[in-house]
C-alpha cells in the first residue's frame, strides 16, 4: 500500500483521460434518450418525479460517501411509497450501476488512489457472492427483516461517525498490512457483503470494505471512499445483471420489480452527473461535514423504519434489533483499537 497520490493531477494528460468520462456520459445519455423514445415513456416523469428528486440527494451522498445511491432510494421507496424491500433493492442495484460507475470511471480519470491489494479481492468476492445472494439467500428472507437489515447496519454506521468522525477524518496514508491480510479481508467483505447484504438491500458492500479500510488499515478518506465507490459500482453492475438473467431465463421464480424501469428512466440521468459531482464536490465541501449530515439520515432512518413497521414488531423482534445494534458496534469498536494498536506497532 503505499501514500497517498495526487488527488487530481493538474496536467494536459488528465485533461485528455477526463474525456472517456465525457464519452460515457454521452454513450448513456444517447441510450436513456432512445429508451425514453422508442418507449414512449414521457408519462413517467409525471407519475414518479418524486424519486428524481430524492435521488439528486442520494447520487451526491454515492459520490462523496462510502454510501451508495440505495442509501436514499431504499428507504424513499420502501418507507414513503410503501414498495416492497425487493423493489427497493431492484431500484439500488440498477441505479447505482449507472450513478457509481459515473463516479468510478470519474475516479480512474482523475487516477484518484485506490487499495488495490484489497479492493481486487474484494471485486472476486462480490463476482460470486452477489449472484449466490440473489438466487438463493434473496429468496429466503422475509421483507421485514430485509428492511431491518438496511436499517440497522446504516444506523450502526451513523454511530460509528459521530463517535470517530474527527478522528476518522485526519487520517492519512494507511497501514502497510500484508498481503494475506488483504486478500483474506477483500474475499470475505465481497463474499459476505454480497452474499447477504446486497442481495437483500441492493447496497451495503460499499460500507463494510470502507469500515475496514479506516477502523483497521487507518485509511486516508481520499482512499477509503473511492476504493468503496468502485466497489459498489461493480457489486451493482453484477447485480442487476443477474437480476435480469434470472428474470429472463426463470420468470416464474424470479422477477423484476414492477415499476423498476420508470423509476430508473426518471431518475438515471439525475445520477449519471449527481455522484461524479459528489465526487468533486468533496474537493471543496469537508468529508467531515458530509459524513455528520448522512451519519444523521442514517440515524433518522432506523428510527423511521421502526416506526413504519410498528405493526409487525414484537419485544423479541425488537430485542433482536437492539442486539445486533449493540454487536455492531462493539465490533467496530474491536475492529478500531485492533488497527491502532497496528498502527502502533508499525510507528513503534
Amino acid at each position: 500500500m503505499g501514500a497517498v497520490a495526487a488527488e487530481i493531477e493538474p496536467s494536459s494528460r488528465t485533461s485528455n483521460r477526463v474525456r472517456y468520462f465525457l464519452l460515457w456520459l454521452g454513450l448513456f445519455y444517447t441510450t436513456w434518450l432512445i429508451i425514453l423514445i422508442v418507449g414512449s415513456h414521457f408519462e413517467v416523469f409525471r407519475d414518479h418525479w418524486a424519486i428524481g428528486v430524492a435521488m439528486a440527494l442520494g447520487s451526491y451522498f454515492a459520490g462523496s460517501t462510502p454510501m451508495g445511491g440505495g442509501t436514499v432510494g431504499f428507504p424513499v421507496l420502501v418507507l414513503a411509497f410503501d414498495e416492497p424491500a425487493s423493489m427497493g433493492r431492484d431500484f439500488s442495484l440498477a441505479i447505482q450501476s449507472i450513478g457509481m460507475t459515473s463516479a468510478s470511471i470519474l475516479i480512474f480519470c482523475t487516477r484518484q488512489s485506490l487499495e488495490w491489494r484489497m479492493l481486487r479481492w474484494a471485486l472476486v468476492g462480490a463476482t460470486l457472492g452477489v449472484p449466490l445472494g440473489l438466487m438463493f439467500i434473496a429468496l429466503i428472507v422475509p421483507e421485514l427483516y430485509a428492511k431491518l437489515t438496511f436499517a440497522t447496519l446504516w444506523a450502526s454506521f451513523g454511530m460509528l461517525h459521530f463517535a470517530k468522525v474527527g478522528e476518522i477524518s485526519r487520517m492519512s496514508g494507511l497501514t502497510n498490512m500484508s498481503e494475506r491480510f488483504d486478500a483474506i479481508s477483500g474475499l470475505l467483505v465481497g463474499l459476505f457483503a454480497g452474499a447477504f447484504v446486497v442481495s437483500t438491500t441492493g447496497v451495503g458492500i460499499d460500507m463494510l470494505i470502507y469500515i475496514v479500510l479506516v477502523l483497521m488499515c487507518r485509511a486516508d478518506l481520499r482512499i477509503a471512499i473511492p476504493t468503496s465507490v468502485v466497489l459498489m459500482a461493480y457489486a451493482s453492475v453484477v447485480g442487476i445483471a443477474t437480476q435480469f438473467s434470472l428474470a429472463h431465463l426463470m420468470p416464474e421464480r424470479y422477477a423484476l420489480s414492477p415499476g423498476l424501469l420508470a423509476n430508473w428512466l426518471v431518475a438515471a440521468p439525475i445520477v449519471a452527473l449527481g455522484a461524479p459531482f459528489g465526487v468533486v464536490a468533496c474537493k471543496v465541501i469537508p468529508r467531515k461535514v458530509t459524513l455528520l449530515i448522512v451519519s444523521g439520515l442514517c440515524l433518522v432512518q432506523f428510527a423511521w423504519t421502526l416506526y413504519h413497521e410498528r405493526a409487525s414488531l414484537n419485544a423479541s423482534i425488537v430485542a433482536g434489533v437492539v442486539i445486533a445494534l449493540l454487536l455492531l458496534n462493539l465490533v467496530f469498536m474491536l475492529m478500531y483499537d485492533a488497527g491502532r494498536r497496528m498502527a502502533g506497532t508499525q510507528h513503534g
